[in-house]
């Protein structure tokens, strides 16, 4: 591989404006064909099977209903008066017939026909259903919906909207996510003391994430496209393109450092480093799309695009910046004299941070080993309390009006208002179904846990009916998902008792089922992941022992990871200061993206930072002084690649959104101990203690496993001359 790497380096340096002409028409064409397709991304949370799901397309089919979008309006009238005072009552229906003549309004309900007037008739609220075609018209339709509420308010109502319609919408990039670009930039100049150096990294990641998003706009049109997934491609691939970019400029750099001619400076540093962002790039890749095995359309198309993104990025890492390099030239040779020089060369008597730090963690491993395990173990403990749930309009922010709503309507008709559950009844003999549907509703009376039971409500076609059950409990809570549970198990001896078909199902209950399906697949993920792990590193390093320790390094980070996001996002600890909007449970598909993302993520660590200690000791057979070089000649990047991507995570942190926010949050956690404390403390610790035994492999299974040069030590270049190949020299990084 790292032959045909060296080979497309040395075309990126020789046709750089080949390759430069080249992406631009194919980012052009990406631009066209996506802009021209244009399809929406979907806010769906559904399980195709699912038990809820199932049901809720039979129902869909006995009760057919408009398609559109759904809002809410709550009327609450004045302290010491009721919605069904005469004057109150005139106002509010002349307010529902101005809705309902808003062009785009395809509907408009009554409360007091529907039964949606609180008990103390201080509450009203009215369902409205919008036929938007696009985000202008629906704006405008919005805007137009506010406006007829004048009359509501006039007469001392207080009006809230609701629901799906007017629930916040979020830019997946927005001044946030540039703030973390901007510090992303400064990390970058910090490194290699150049602006020209510093911005090739950006120029890759940005076109690479432009081109990705480009095309999800296409593909949205023909395949359902989570609307999360924007968010989550843009985070990581800002963060892994600008982490790989950097990698291969900093060999590019040393190497112009120490003389070596630009063009043959470009194709080895992409033989090189670039073989080790193959491999780093293939693994985040691997875990990424082994989300879709989980079986949730919502997550596939998450990890999907997500991966594309990260691939995009290896791909530009690979092509556009040999050109850019080129074109560069010279400029990019740090100037003698100058911190940077200083840095990349080979000084050994100059001992850089990484160094004295490194030489420090060695003094006491023992000691530094068992301080930072208990550190990650504490950090880990609260995630035996992570709980997971979707969001709802109960997770926005109290400031704005999806949930203020809810908030009013929990307050007026309790908390389970905003979850109802639907007790679905089917029999093709209508005298089963009546039978069925008694037997249920007695049933629904005698269970603990439910606020109200609707009457029976029966299908035109008479073959079907459905009971609401209003549950004493909120939608995210355990209480109602045990409540489901519970139901389910009552249900089953009378749908066999009577013959008919029996379900329990409801947006709810299909977020429910979705959460419980997340849940499920967490562990089996896992186990596979770690698998990988082990798998991966033992052909890379040829060793028992690293493989061993780096897995077990990764999985103390995924713990502290969620431990933190228990503490934030469940617990409320710092939930001012990051601007988390509400406290409770995680989103359900969190924490097996974060861990997806995060193995992905500590591999790369682990490679450019293990595989500088193994170039060194394979050529010096010195265990100690490799552990030194390794710090020396790694540690440098692999911190800086720490610090943008944590910039880049914690900016859309502060995006709001309160389906990314505990991703973002996670990751800039995770990575924070994963590369400080795990990599940087406790990988030279366990090093230090196992000496040479930390790089014996068995020859038995030596023979077994495939020979894999992560980091190109073993290459060499082709020659131009005989056409043969020749030993590459080692660099420092």
């Amino acid at each position: 591989m790292a032959t045909l790497l060296y080979r497309l380096g040395t075309f990126g340096a020789e046709r750089r404006r080949t390759m430069l002409i080249g992406w631009l028409l194919a980012l052009g064409a990406v631009a066209g064909l996506g802009i021209s397709f244009a399809g929406t991304f979907q806010d769906s949370s559904s399980i195709p099977g699912s038990p809820a799901e199932t049901a809720l397309t039979k129902m869909d089919r006995h009760w057919p209903e408009p398609v559109g979008t759904g809002g809410q309006i709550v009327f609450q009238a004045p302290p010491g008066h009721r919605v069904t005072e005469p004057g109150l009552q005139k106002s509010l229906t002349k307010t529902l017939d101005a809705t309902s003549r808003v062009d785009g309004v395809i509907g408009v309900s009554d409360p007091a026909e529907g039964g949606e007037v609180s008990e103390d008739e201080r509450t009203a609220v009215a369902e409205i259903l919008f036929d938007a075609k696009d985000d202008e018209a629906a704006d405008a339709t919005l805007k137009a919906v506010r406006d007829a509420g004048a009359e509501a308010r006039s007469a001392g109502f207080k009006t809230v909207y609701g629901g799906d319609a007017f629930a916040p919408h979020i830019s997946p990039f927005g001044p946030a996510e540039m703030i973390g670009l901007g510090v992303a930039l400064a990390a970058l100049v910090i490194t290699f003391g150049s602006l020209l150096a510093a911005g090739l990294p950006l120029i890759t990641a940005i076109l690479g994430v432009a081109g990705t998003m480009l095309a999800m706009m296409g593909l949205a049109s023909a395949f359902d496209v989570s609307d999360n997934a924007p968010t989550l491609a843009i985070m990581l691939g800002l963060a892994v393109g600008i982490d790989y970019a950097l990698f291969i400029v900093s060999r590019h750099r040393a190497q112009l450092a120490d003389g070596t001619p630009v063009r043959e400076s470009i194709a080895k540093a992409t033989a090189t480093a670039g073989s080790a962002v193959v491999f780093a790039g293939a693994t985040v890749v691997i875990a990424l799309a082994g989300l879709s095995v989980a079986g949730v359309p919502m997550l596939t198309s998450m990890g999907l695009a997500s991966a594309g993104a990260v691939a995009v990025a290896v791909l530009m890492a690979l092509t556009l910046l040999p050109a850019l390099m080129g074109m560069a030239g010279r400029r990019l040779v740090p100037k003698p004299g100058s911190r940077a020089a200083r840095l990349v060369g080979h000084d050994r008597a100059k001992a850089t941070l990484g160094v004295r730090w490194t030489r420090g963690v060695l003094r006491h491993p023992l000691r530094n080993l068992i301080l930072g395990t208990l550190a990650l173990i504490t950090l880990a403990l609260p995630a035996t309390q992570l709980k997971l749930a979707l969001t709802d309009e109960g997770s926005n922010a109290t400031t704005t009006s999806s949930r203020q709503a809810y908030d009013m309507i929990s307050d007026a008709f309790g908390p389970g208002a905003n979850g109802p559950l639907v007790i679905l009844i089917e029999d093709d003999d209508p005298a089963a179904r009546q039978s069925t549907a008694t037997a249920v509703e007695n049933k629904l009376n005698d269970t603990d846990g439910i606020a109200h039971v609707s009457g029976v409500d029966v299908a035109e076609g008479k073959k079907a009916a459905r009971i609401q059950v209003i549950p004493t409990t909120g939608p995210r809570t355990q209480e109602t998902s045990d409540l489901v549970s519970h139901l389910r198990t009552e249900m089953q001896p009378i749908a066999r008792a009577h013959g008919s078909y029996v379900a329990v199902t409801g947006l709810t209950a299909v977020s429910i089922d979705l959460s419980s399906k997340l849940g499920g697949a967490l562990v089996p993920f896992a186990i596979v992941v770690i698998g990988l792990s082990l798998l991966l590193l033992m052909v890379a390093f040829r060793s028992i022992a690293i493989p061993i320790k780096a897995t077990v390094g990764f999985v103390l980070s995924i713990g502290a990871a969620f431990g933190a996001t228990v503490a934030v996002f469940q617990w409320g600890w710092l939930s001012g200061l990051l601007g988390v909007p509400s406290q409770g449970p995680v989103a359900g598909f969190v924490p097996i993206i974060v861990m997806a993302v995060l193995f992905g993520l500590a591999m790369d660590y682990e490679v450019f930072l293990v595989s500088a200690m193994r170039e060194d000791y394979v050529h010096h057979r010195d265990a100690h002084a490799a552990i030194i070089a390794g710090a020396r000649n790694a540690a440098r990047v692999v911190t800086s690649a720490a610090v943008i991507m944590i910039s880049v995570f914690v900016s859309f942190l502060f995006s709001h959104d309160i389906d990314i926010m505990p991703i973002a949050f996670a990751l800039a956690f995770g990575v924070l101990v994963d590369a400080f404390l795990v990599r940087r403390m406790l990988v030279p610790a366990v090093l230090a203690l196992l000496g040479d035994r930390a790089w014996w492999l068995p020859r038995r299974l030596d023979r077994i496993l495939p020979h894999l040069d992560v980091e190109g030590e073993n290459f060499h270049v082709p020659d131009a001359t005989t056409g043969e190949r020749r030993p590459s020299e080692p660099v420092a990084r």
